[in-house]
């Protein structure tokens, strides 16, 4: 992210600068409680902290794969990397892909067995 020089930004620079969509900042507001821009005149002017959290948050959502919920219970939390190890940090496609991983371990240390 580039430094910010500002005080106060408004959605659709925040948008271009975060590479997030304006009506996904305004979920993102609904669904973060961290997450208040100062609204006046029914515009919203973002400080650099809020920034910073839309960035670490579109970083939980897409980079990361969290699901919403996910990424809220990691900002929620002291630790995000305990949210990792936890399944409802994870989006269903990740944990279906874990789960079919097991099977396959289970499989092969079942035909392993019946070699003994």
């Amino acid at each position: 992210m580039e430094k910010l020089s500002k005080k106060y930004y408004l959605i659709g620079e925040v948008s271009q600068m975060c590479d997030v969509k304006s009506h996904v900042l305004r979920y993102w507001e609904s669904e973060f409680d961290q997450l208040k821009p100062v609204k006046r005149s029914g515009r919203r002017y973002y400080q650099p902290q809020d920034i910073a959290l839309v960035e670490k948050i579109k970083d939980l959502v897409h980079g990361q794969g969290f699901t919403v919920a996910g990424a809220k219970a990691a900002l929620g939390k002291k630790s995000a990397g305990r949210v990792l190890k936890e399944s409802n940090g994870f989006t269903p496609q990740v944990k279906e892909s874990i789960l079919n991983q097991i099977d396959s371990l289970i499989e092969q240390a079942q035909s392993l067995s019946k070699l003994d």
